[in-house]
């Protein structure tokens, strides 16, 4: 029995994948148990992490340190490459609005460490220690080292209040999402705010009355108004008439019209009057409404359209149809000229059989190259966002450079690609299934050697003198402010629940947390509204680390 000794004792690339093994597969089957309706999910990797390093399962150093930083490096990456495509638009609505929240838990953290220091026995550079192992920002944590060093005092104190912290700093924010959904959330606040941003079309059929528009071309309609839109078919008497910008509209004709839900009322005014039917609702067979004109969904897998702009294509004079909506994951977004056209997006071409087959030929519909994940893609995103974490910025008046680090590069670089790779033709598509994959698998990787690491000395620090009060104080710093903003945001009813989540999980920097948060809640709010203020909170929290050293020591 010596060789199943051999797998956990002797350190080697082999006992590290077994003792990370053990760790995460045990770790993802007891995140599975419900207890009065609430289990921990991933987050039980972390614990049983814990436990193992308390239990002096230990491994190769370098080893887990890859393990680590890979795993979080992946996980941060494939984050913000899926929600990248939806940033920019929730940056437009609600990113600054969700700063601010952000801003307001970091000053209320802040203050409070500051505060605890006039009322108890501990210095502002192990309090420094504290708030940094409290909100898990371990680049926060480096800047105030090295600020410490250049003021020639001791950072020791700094490294041992934050390993305290630290585990219950990942755990806590949890803790706060529980006990928020428990007893302030109301069933009206789990629902998505803007759930119809995830479709921003509109089908609305009309008749033509206005005599402005009466025997112009579509093309010269459009001139006419900035408002955009898409008609896809024409009925004119018995006829079917699939329209192109040339095609004259007459007084009486039905119109089937595509455009942005914020343009409805205005296309009211344009064509004079809607017909009362409903074109929006879920199960619409389109292709039985005309026996000529058929309605096909076509996937874009040309690779040399990536990026390139619908008008660019020439679809309708070309081909004689017209694509009326492209979908972008879940998203429906009108097909205007200007819009660029991604790898994957599914396009919706309304046009007579044999002119949709050729323009299928054209977009390509191979479905079955979608299934084949991009993996050269991703490890060439994973290397600029690596590349873009070791830039260091130098802020006037900070002693040290400031860096993004191995999870605010990656993140940002993903949002970049997921946001506007197709812009520069570069093919960042991802099934969802592979996207889930590498997040889940990166996270699970970074749980167990966070926790293992955590555990190693966790027993013997909290049972220093100062370590009970330590962990109290590191607690109260993490679940404190996170409470009291979260209690007003909900009552403020700015936000859903999940957007609220992942605005608390990416002000405190916590992908484990967020994890938990993707388990527990349905939509994609919770990662968007994580990715939409990480970069700034961390950057923020890093510089505070050094303005405190500098100007409170």
């Amino acid at each position: 029995m010596e060789w199943i000794e051999s797998l956990f004792t002797i350190h080697s690339a082999v006992q590290t994948v077994v003792v990370l093994s053990l760790i995460t597969s045990l770790g993802l089957a007891l995140g599975k148990i419900h207890i009065r309706g609430i289990s921990l999910g991933m987050a039980f990797v972390f614990f049983i992490g814990i436990v193992a390093g308390s239990l002096h399962f230990s491994a190769d150093e370098q080893m887990l340190t890859f393990a680590e930083t890979f795993g979080l490096s992946l996980f941060v990456y494939a984050l913000g490459l899926h929600v990248g495509p939806n940033f920019i638009g929730m940056m437009r609505h609600e990113g600054t609005k969700l700063n601010i929240w952000s801003m307001g838990v970091i000053a209320l953290g802040t203050v409070m460490a500051l505060s605890l220091c006039l009322v108890l026995p501990i210095s502002v550079p192990d309090m420094v220690g504290l708030l940094c192992g409290a909100t898990t920002n371990t680049p926060a944590l480096g800047a105030a080292q090295q600020a410490l060093s250049n003021a020639h005092l001791s950072h020791s104190g700094a490294a041992l209040g934050c390993a305290v912290t630290y585990p219950l700093g990942v755990v806590g924010v949890i803790f706060v999402m529980i006990l928020l959904r428990k007893f302030f959330v109301k069933p009206e606040d789990l629902q998505p705010h803007n759930k119809d941003d995830e479709d921003q079309t509109f089908v609305g059929q009309y008749e033509v009355v206005n005599p402005a528009i009466s025997c112009k071309t579509i093309a010269e309609i459009s001139q006419m108004t900035h408002r955009q839109f898409i008609i896809s078919r024409i009925w004119r008497g018995d006829r079917v008439i699939v329209p192109i910008a040339s095609t004259e509209l007459q007084i009486g004709d039905n119109v089937l019209v595509v455009t942005k839900r914020d343009e409805v009322s205005a296309m009211d005014i344009l064509f004079g009057k809607r017909v009362v039917k409903d074109w929006n609702r879920e199960q619409i067979d389109w292709n039985s409404i005309d026996s000529s004109v058929e309605s096909r969904v076509i996937v874009m897998t040309q690779v040399k359209l990536n990026g390139r702009t619908l008008g660019s294509l020439h679809i309708r004079q070309t081909y004689g149809v017209n694509v009326s909506r492209v979908m972008r994951g879940d998203i429906k977004l009108l097909a205007t000229d200007a819009l660029h056209l991604q790898y994957g997006d599914r396009v919706t071409v309304v046009g007579t059989p044999d002119n949709l087959d050729h323009a299928e030929a054209f977009l390509g519909n191979a479905v079955q190259v979608l299934n084949e994940p991009n993996l050269g893609a991703i490890f060439f995103g994973l290397l600029l966002g690596l590349a873009l974490g070791m830039i260091p910025f130098s802020i006037p008046g900070m002693s040290t450079p400031v860096k993004l680090g191995i999870a605010g590069g990656p993140i940002i670089m993903g949002i970049l690609i997921g946001a506007l790779g197709p812009r520069v033709h570069f093919i960042s598509y991802t099934t969802r299934s592979a996207s889930l994959m590498l997040r889940k698998l990166g996270l699970s990787l970074y749980l167990a050697c966070l926790g293992l690491a955590a555990g190693k000395d966790f027993l013997a620090t909290i049972i220093r003198p100062e370590g009970l009060l330590w962990v109290g104080v590191g607690l109260l710093l993490t679940m404190l402010p996170l409470l009291i903003i979260g209690i007003i945001a909900l009552k403020a009813k700015k936000f859903d629940f999940g957007t609220i989540c992942g605005l608390l999980c990416g002000s405190m920097a916590n992908p484990m947390a967020l994890g938990y948060a993707n388990e527990t809640i349905e939509g994609e709010h919770v990662a968007v509204a994580y990715t939409s203020v990480y970069p700034l909170g961390m950057f923020v929290r890093v510089i505070i680390a050094q303005v405190i050293i500098m100007f409170m020591v």
